[in-house]
């Protein structure tokens, strides 16, 4: 099992980030487009417990692949939890949090996942799989600083 953790603030209130984060159709624009992103079902609405949202990616090699996640817990500008059901990972667990801080918000990310393959997979693990998430939040990062602004420390 392998775990993944990043933090990112903003300047904007609470209520703007969660109406961008829990709208499923957002996931595109923080998706690097080399992985062909596309949603086939399950963003009609903005997030709830029990949704199922099905969507394709190309994460590695131009291989596309179906990914099946379910939003299985909610709770309104406090956090959200997707795991997947069927796609590239053998689990895949990932919390989304949101706390108001001093000037603006703190969207942490706790992702828990293990690789398919077995002794294969924890051999490309190092050199491909975390590689290549490190690559997507990096993405992510940038595309949510272009639209919310990047947050600066009081320097008082």
């Amino acid at each position: 099992m392998y775990s993944f953790h990043r933090i990112q603030k903003f300047p904007v209130p609470i209520e703007k980030i969660w109406a961008f984060i829990s709208d499923p159709k957002n996931l595109a624009v923080i998706t690097p487009p080399e992985m062909g992103f596309q949603t086939l079902s399950g963003d009609e609405r903005p997030m709830f417990p029990g949704q199922i949202i099905h969507y394709t990616i190309t994460p590695l090699f131009g291989i596309k692949m179906e990914w099946v996640t379910e939003i299985t817990h909610v709770e309104h500008l406090n956090y959200f939890v997707d795991e997947q059901r069927h796609g590239p990972y053998k689990f895949w667990h990932h919390k989304h949090f949101l706390r108001e801080i001093p000037g603006g918000v703190e969207m942490e990310d706790l992702i828990h996942y293990k690789v398919p393959m077995g002794f294969l997979g924890r051999i490309f693990h190092p050199i491909l799989v975390r590689p290549n998430l490190e690559k997507i939040f990096e993405f992510r990062r940038q595309q949510l600083i272009e639209l919310f602004g990047e947050f600066k420390m009081d320097a008082k």
